[in-house]
């Protein structure tokens, strides 16, 4: 039974569709987090000078807004993943589920 059940689902379209679009999109996430993450430690490492320099007058480091922007561009990403796996992913969920409990 488990092993026809396994079979009805990997063989529905709708599963690869779905494998596929969560695939691609958690990667292109993954890029994404890692450009902001690791162009920000890159700046940290290779351009001091950059981060340490003041905005306006007060004691603010242009490091300061572009550390909170990595925090909430993390934020935001994960909101959006968040957002097409409600949706979008769990509609081609229940559709393979429905039709493999047929």
């Amino acid at each position: 039974m488990a092993d026809d059940l396994i079979t009805r689902v990997t063989s529905n379209p709708k599963y690869q569709e779905l494998k596929s679009k969560r695939h691609s999109f958690g990667w292109m996430l993954t890029i994404l987090m890692m450009l902001a993450y690791y162009g920000f430690i890159l700046l940290v490492a290779f351009n001091k000078p950059l981060l340490a320099s003041k905005i306006g007058s007060g004691v603010i480091t242009l490091g300061m807004p572009l550390g909170i922007g990595v925090i909430v561009f993390t934020i935001i990403i994960t909101n959006i993943y968040v957002r097409r796996a409600n949706s979008e992913f769990d509609d081609l969920t229940a559709q393979v589920t429905k039709a493999a409990l047929k």
